[in-house]
C-alpha cells in the first residue's frame, strides 16, 4: 500500500509556471505506474499525465501535451508535474495517483479506474 501527499499548488497568472510534487510513503513506489489527474469545479475528474515505473514511458492528455512534463525520482519516492504556459482552463484540484498493476499499453496509463491509491489533492488556480 502507498500513501500520497501532493504539494506545490497555488495561484499563478496565465502564462506562468508551477511544479507539483507528490510524496509517496511505502517501499513499492518504484514499482507503480503514477499519474496526475485534475478536477475542475462542477466537472468530472480527468486524466492529465502518467509515467511508467521506470520513467521510460510517459503519456499526456492532449490538452496539456507540450506544456506539462511528468517525471519521477524513485530514490526520493516523489512524483512531479512541471506545468508551463498555464491557462485559466488549467484551474482545478490536481491529484496524484498510483496504479500497482503493470499497464498493457501506454494508453492504458490514462485509465482512471486502474489507479487504486489517491492523494488528497492540491489546488491550482490560474488567473487571466
Amino acid at each position: 500500500q502507498v500513501q500520497l501527499v501532493e504539494s506545490g499548488g497555488g495561484l499563478v497568472q496565465a502564462g506562468g509556471s508551477l511544479r507539483l510534487s507528490c510524496a509517496a510513503s511505502g517501499r513499492s513506489f518504484s514499482t507503480y505506474t503514477m499519474g496526475w489527474f485534475r478536477q475542475a469545479p462542477g466537472k468530472e475528474r480527468k486524466f492529465v499525465a502518467a509515467i511508467s515505473w521506470t520513467g521510460g514511458s510517459t503519456y499526456y492528455a492532449d490538452s496539456v501535451k507540450g506544456r506539462f512534463t511528468i517525471s519521477r525520482d524513485n530514490a526520493k519516492n516523489t512524483l512531479y508535474l512541471q506545468m508551463n504556459s498555464l491557462k485559466p482552463e488549467d484551474t482545478a484540484v490536481y491529484y496524484c495517483a498510483a496504479d500497482p498493476s503493470p499497464p498493457t499499453t501506454t494508453q492504458a496509463m490514462g485509465i482512471m479506474r486502474r489507479y487504486d491509491y489517491w492523494g488528497q489533492g492540491t489546488q491550482v488556480t490560474v488567473s487571466s
